[in-house]
């Protein structure tokens, strides 16, 4: 069974025989330790450390279909290695450009993304006000933002509303999280621990769905409510919005109201907040947890995982763009 690798330590990675060769150094570059990974059990690696590698290993990934995800020292999301796309089909590439163009069409789509995103972030608020946390005052406030997303003209317009929705939904993470507090969202770099721990969960987020368009025959640069740009897969964003709630808010809490993330699993002593290996390790381990975790999908009758979830969200998208179905609904959590 294929899985995701995370590379925090520095090190080289080539190609031996038909594994993934890893060496991992220290500081001085001293050989510590070494890894094989047979190349089939590899779904997509993510490297965090400083990694020497060369051509032929990038060969040996693409023919593989092996993805690559790079982030900086701030866990920030860099850049990918992405094997030639081999999904990709003329007839949805040119339904999808259709409607990016269309203005109806890509309305309703940016719409849709909005609505999703919001009702999650909602559901999340909810929750823990029934558990005496008295985000009442900000549920109101993100329902009357909710109203207008239906009435907005543009693109511009939704994203106004999706900044205010989720301003005030971070707002609410000083009455949920126990032993930290947020204040502002600071992302460049990341101010404090818990702004640290969204920002390396949304960069989970984003490569999450860019694996996923990946296997789909959608095109990744071609998106409806993030503007497209050069050098970059805006789709990812677009869909990552609506599972963020899901899968990184409340991952977060988690950890830290559970205490499973601790002042010690963070490093202050560079500009901003940084989570430290050990810190990133029981991040991503719980991260991996929580894909394979399932769910009842109550169309399907059967048990789905919270990554396939987002494939399935990539087919509703697609089957929309094509004229299959004659609306696009996001999904919307319902337990």
């Amino acid at each position: 069974m294929k899985r995701s690798y995370y590379l925090f330590n520095p090190g080289r990675m080539s190609r031996k025989d038909n594994t993934l060769h890893f060496v991992v150094t220290d500081d001085a570059g001293k050989e510590v330790d070494k890894k094989n990974l047979p190349i089939e059990t590899i779904e997509n690696l993510y490297i965090f450390g400083s990694v020497d590698a060369n051509s032929a290993l990038y060969n040996f990934l693409g023919k593989a279909q092996v993805p690559v995800h790079f982030f900086d020292y701030y866990e920030h999301y860099s850049g990918s290695f992405m094997p030639k796309d081999y999904l990709l089909a003329g007839k949805m590439q040119v339904e999808q450009t259709k409607a990016y163009l269309s203005k109806p069409k890509r309305l309703a789509i940016a719409q849709a993304f909005i609505e999703g995103a919001s009702f999650n972030m909602l559901k999340n608020l909810k929750y823990y006000d029934k558990r005496g946390r008295d985000a009442e005052p900000l549920i109101e406030k993100i329902e009357g933002y909710r109203q207008n997303i239906p009435l907005s003209k543009d693109v511009e317009e939704l994203m106004g509303l999706e900044g205010n929705c989720r301003q005030t939904y971070y707002d609410g993470f000083d009455l949920i999280i126990n032993d930290f507090t947020m204040g502002n969202r600071v992302k460049n770099p990341p101010s404090n621990e818990v702004n640290a721990l969204i920002s390396f969960g949304n960069a989970l987020a984003y490569t999450l769905a860019l694996d996923t368009i990946y296997h789909t025959q959608l095109n990744p640069t071609i998106s409806f409510l993030h503007q497209p740009g050069a050098r970059r897969y805006s789709l990812a964003l677009d869909i990552a919005e609506i599972f963020k709630p899901i899968m990184v808010d409340r991952m977060i809490f988690k950890l830290l109201n559970k205490r499973e993330i601790r002042a010690e699993h963070f490093d202050s002593k560079m500009n901003g907040c940084r989570l430290t290996d050990k810190g990133r390790a029981i991040v991503v381990r719980e991260w991996d947890e929580r894909l394979k975790e399932t769910i009842k999908h109550r169309t399907l009758n059967k048990p789905v995982s919270y990554k396939y979830l987002v494939r399935l969200e990539c087919y509703k998208l697609q089957k929309f763009i094509l004229g299959i179905d004659a609306q696009y609904k996001p999904f919307k959590i319902w337990w």
